[in-house]
């Protein structure tokens, strides 16, 4: 029973590191029908930015990561307004060939930038170790991403829900050409729902270094987990994308900790079948519903 509860602790707490790189992708392919594979090439800027502002200029690690953040969507925005907006009407394979494309830029010039090295980042002492919960022993990281992701899938939630921006990215994914008409400026709510993708991506980044590691592979490793995140919780849905970062999360560990044999053999098997039964997702997007 123990080894369960161990197991099953640090399977959300990876599930909360699969949300945090997830969900930013599930806001602009599901709300935007943009297919932006550079996500985590964008995560990985956010990653590399932390490293450098604790290690190099000796921030302290919430102001690292805050830096990240808002250095991260800075450069999503100028993307977004500069390259990105001219494929919106393109085909998927048009914005799948040239978010790739970027994301090999971006790998290109970290490695150049940072070297090959893995890197490393110094955490706050009050968030090292770990905390004894009876026979229990959980690391305080963990529970800080598992926090922080509760808190997104709260803030989020709301915020698509019951406000005036929400309303007016739901008329934009039901219906463009209604929507302008009803004076919605559709433009700018897809770049600031793109904005809102990249600042997720950032943190996630930033805050996936000292669990994940971070090297210049970072983007490639962690697309197809984000994309599998997505596809099995529906694009779009932020329930939807949370159920289905903690569900796989617990099943990676699980399946590595009880049939290490297998590998991540269950966490496909399970995403094809699921597709199967269901080819929106556990929550897809469906029209007029986030």
């Amino acid at each position: 029973m123990l080894n369960f509860l161990a197991v099953l602790i640090d399977g959300l707490s990876y599930g909360a590191l699969l949300y945090l790189l997830a969900i930013g992708l599930s806001i602009t392919l599901g709300l935007m029908g943009f297919v932006n594979l550079a996500h985590t090439a964008l995560a990985m800027i956010g990653g590399y930015l932390a490293v450098t502002f604790v290690s190099s200029w000796q921030w302290p690690f919430v102001w690292a990561v805050l830096g990240a953040v808002v250095i991260t969507t800075v450069v999503g925005v100028i993307l977004e307004q500069s390259v990105f907006r001219l494929v919106y009407r393109r085909s998927p394979l048009a914005q799948v060939l040239l978010t790739i494309g970027f994301m090999m830029i971006i790998g290109a010039s970290v490695t150049y930038l940072w070297g090959s090295a893995l890197q490393l980042i110094t955490i706050p002492e009050a968030l090292e170790g770990r905390t004894q919960w009876g026979p229990l022993s959980i690391s305080r990281y963990r529970l800080l991403l598992l926090a922080i992701s509760v808190t997104l899938l709260i803030v989020l939630s709301l915020g698509l829900d019951r406000t005036r921006f929400g309303t007016m990215v739901r008329a934009a994914v039901d219906n463009q050409r209604v929507a302008a008409a009803l004076g919605i400026p559709i433009n700018k709510v897809f770049m600031a729902c793109f904005a809102i993708g990249t600042a997720l991506a950032g943190l996630g980044g930033a805050l996936g270094v000292q669990a994940l590691g971070l090297d210049p592979a970072f983007a490639v490793k962690y697309l197809v987990l984000a994309l599998l995140v997505v596809v099995v919780g529906g694009a779009g849905s932020v329930t939807g994308t949370f159920m289905a970062s903690m569900a796989l999360g617990v099943l990676d560990i699980a399946t590595k900790y009880y049939l290490p044999d297998l590998g991540s053999f269950a966490m496909y098997a399970i995403m094809v079948v699921l597709l199967l039964v269901r080819p929106q997702g556990l929550r897809g997007l469906r029209k007029g519903d986030l």
